[in-house]
């Protein structure tokens, strides 16, 4: 026979508390052949349901391996913040499995699988030419001036647009320049909502060759002019051989596959010359053309840079 003690509950005088510590309350520990019964457990709760992702494998967690979004970008499907949005809408498949998580690194030889929806996403994506004018940055206004985006109005559209796209204002969602040209030059501005077409032609690895017409002052000798086809450095960083020729007596002809910041303009003075008006008019194989300053058209479907 088992004894144990209780307290009696509740409040007591001293002498009741006294005479309370007295009462002793004994039970039996039942005999082995009695069943006890436990309480009713709680119901479980259901587990949440994991969003689908690709196995966490040790190859998949390699920090060698690149990011998706860059390995997307890598492959050309798109630009590498198209590739953050098409993660987050559940458009991507690695090996076969949905990726929603940014961040997620895989392995080279990885299988990505878009979505149509993201297809369908993309082809509706504009490109849009620009005839900038002078007085108009190309990006984020900048000391009081105004982005060049800001003339792609209905009105400002070029009367003779051969592309049957209608204007809408979504086509100026995430529409960005894909390259500079700066605010005291003129000439062929593209502005661009498709990744693709932003890496193709200011990606790091970009060949694409962009023409200007660049009018000067100041006498260029033969070995100016060779030092202009190759051999400046800006920034301590040697420049890509240019074509430089002359346009006629007041006007240089560039060829450039790189663009960095008032390039031109620089390489002129390094070589005792001061640009008076720049205009770009090429850039790959889509000219200015006849396009009328402040005015835009579309990208056509048969038009590549």
């Amino acid at each position: 026979m088992t004894r144990r003690t209780l307290n009696l509950p509740g409040r007591t005088t001293a002498k009741k508390r006294s005479a309370a510590r007295a009462v002793r309350v004994t039970y039996t520990k039942p005999p082995s052949s009695v069943q006890t019964v436990a309480p009713a457990a709680a119901p479980a709760r259901p587990a949440p349901v994991a969003a689908a992702l690709p196995e966490r494998s040790e190859q998949h967690a390699n920090p060698q391996h690149p990011r998706l979004s860059k390995r997307m970008g890598e492959l050309g499907l798109c630009s590498r913040r198209e590739a953050d949005e098409w993660i987050v809408n559940r458009w991507v498949r690695v090996d076969g499995q949905v990726v929603d998580t940014l961040g997620v690194r895989v392995p080279p030889a990885a299988r990505i699988e878009i979505d149509p929806a993201a297809r369908q996403q993309q082809s509706e994506q504009v490109t849009i030419l620009l005839h900038k004018p002078v007085g108009y940055v190309s990006g984020q206004p900048e000391d009081g001036h105004e982005p060049a985006v800001v003339l792609i109005r209905p009105e400002n559209r070029w009367a003779e647009d051969p592309s049957p796209i209608q204007f809408r204002h979504t086509h100026l969602r995430g529409l960005a320049p894909a390259g500079r040209l700066d605010i005291d030059s003129t000439g062929l501005l593209v502005l661009t909502q498709d990744g693709r077409i932003a890496k193709q032609l200011i990606g790091q690895d970009s060949s694409v060759e962009k023409e200007y017409l660049v009018r000067v002052e100041g006498s260029l000798s033969d070995e100016g002019m060779l030092r202009l086809q190759h051999g400046l450095s800006l920034d301590g960083v040697t420049l890509k051989p240019a074509r430089v020729s002359w346009q006629n007596e007041e006007q240089l002809r560039f060829v450039l596959r790189e663009g960095r910041k008032r390039q031109i303009r620089r390489m002129c003075e390094l070589v005792g010359l001061a640009v008076t008006g720049l205009k770009r008019v090429r850039s790959g194989s889509v000219p200015l053309g006849r396009l009328p300053v402040g005015q835009w058209r579309y990208l056509r479907p048969d038009e590549t840079f």
